[in-house]
């Protein structure tokens, strides 16, 4: 699904990610953790490709992702790649269903397929009464999951999270925590989550640590 190869990035003097290998199968949960400066959002962003790397090589779901030109690349993403942030990032003045819908708007599908799914999935987390309301109306938790919901809208290849609960309190962490293994189990969904949570990067398939941006440890490696 993912193979990035001897990934570098700096900025101006400052070396960030220091030849980073990273290979992700379809259906795995892979857990980052890592000192905050370690390069792990840093590399979030590159596989993500929201950001370039300076030299390496990424292909994602059999896409050499350096050849895609500008325009393709946006396509790509929005299609292949689904993003949960710390902050959930909702458009105010949207409903939870439109804020659902618009990365499905960009990708060209009608309103009437793009709100079935989008209902589908809301109703799927558990928000179905709250389909009309603003994220002002909604919780932390209820947000999260709205992000959630439009982070798979296009059923994305890879789903990206980056500290996806750490605005959430102990009981909206946790649920989101079982909600990522309920979606790999219910989709085969591919996931990467970055995250200082000991709890979630211990229940991933794989725990990888960063440090001083290189992969220093791995889970799977060291059961081996």
């Amino acid at each position: 699904m993912l193979i990035a190869n001897n990934i570098h990035k700096s900025y101006g003097k400052l070396e960030i990610l220091k030849g980073v290998d990273l290979h992700v199968k379809k259906g795995e949960v892979v857990s980052i953790v890592g000192a905050s400066g370690a390069g792990k959002s840093t590399l979030l962003h590159i596989v993500g490709t929201l950001d370039n790397a300076d030299n390496g090589s990424l292909i994602l779901d059999g896409i050499d992702v350096s050849k895609l030109k500008s325009n393709s690349l946006s396509s790509f993403r929005n299609q292949k790649i689904g993003f949960i942030f710390q902050f959930h990032h909702l458009l105010p003045e949207f409903t939870a269903l439109e804020n659902v819908c618009i990365p499905a708007f960009i990708a060209n599908k009608s309103k009437a397929e793009a709100e079935k799914y989008a209902t589908e999935l809301l109703e799927l987390l558990g928000l179905s009464h709250r389909l009309n309301h603003k994220p002002s109306e909604l919780s932390g938790g209820e947000q999260q999951r709205v992000a959630v919901a439009r982070a798979l809208i296009n059923q994305p290849a890879i789903l990206l999270a980056d500290e996806p609960s750490g605005n959430l309190d102990s009981t909206n962490a946790k649920e989101l925590h079982r909600l990522f293994f309920d979606l790999r189990d219910r989709f085969n969904q591919t996931i990467i989550v970055v995250t200082h949570n000991e709890e979630l990067a211990g229940m991933a398939d794989r725990e990888l640590m960063m440090k001083d941006g290189k992969i220093v440890y791995s889970k799977e490696t060291a059961k081996l």
